[in-house]
């Protein structure tokens, strides 16, 4: 059984996803929270495997709330679907999203991705440049971390890129060491953060 935490600062909303959540055999919404840091409280208290989390609350935003979870060992486990931007997705493809990010395959739809750095690029902190962040990257890290951001499996890396799935695990292992991330959820951070995927960039506009 899937554990899944909803974080999501409007009762309706949160009241939706539980029903979508619940009626799914081995999906189980263990705990709503209204802000980050109680997110962020709750994924450790109710063990949750997976966070379906809003980007924009109040106090304690997604965003940050992501950073802390990425960043807590006591947390390796959790993974984080900042989704909530999705208000219109497709039922099926939210579960979906869910079980991936679960396996650890991925860490969202590419939908849901596509909103996320819409949102994160309409707030008003600037991003600092990607060779801040970046610059012990290669070019194709480079060109990896952001299909990474795009939610890309490495498989899917894999066929984008012309590469086999096993160099494409080994370019984004390589990336993970290179900027110290403990999962895939602060790589997709880090990648928001740099200004290296931006509305408009290839495969996310």
């Amino acid at each position: 059984m899937i554990r899944v935490v909803l974080a999501d600062d409007q009762a309706l909303i949160r009241a939706g996803f539980r029903v979508l959540v619940d009626a799914a055999d081995d999906l189980q919404v263990v705990g709503e929270a209204t802000d980050g840091d109680q997110a962020v409280r709750l994924a450790r208290s109710e063990r949750a495997d997976v966070v379906l989390m809003d980007i924009r609350m109040p106090g304690v935003d997604g965003l940050e709330a992501t950073r802390r979870i990425s960043a807590d060992e006591d947390l390796a486990g959790v993974k984080v679907i900042s989704g909530f931007l999705v208000k219109d997705t497709e039922p099926a493809e939210l579960l979906q999203a869910v079980r991936v990010v679960a396996r650890g395959d991925a860490l969202l739809s590419p939908g849901i991705t596509r909103r996320l750095i819409t949102d994160l690029a309409s707030r008003p902190e600037q991003p600092r440049p990607s060779d801040e962040i970046l610059a012990g990257l290669t070019d194709r890290e480079r060109e990896v971390l952001a299909l990474v951001a795009e939610g890309l499996s490495n498989d899917e890396i894999a066929g984008r890129l012309f590469l086999s799935p096993l160099t494409s695990k080994t370019h984004v292992s390589r990336i993970m060491t290179k900027l110290n991330a403990r999962d895939r959820a602060q790589l997709v951070v880090m990648a928001y953060e740099s200004g290296l995927v931006t509305p408009g960039s290839r495969g996310v506009s």
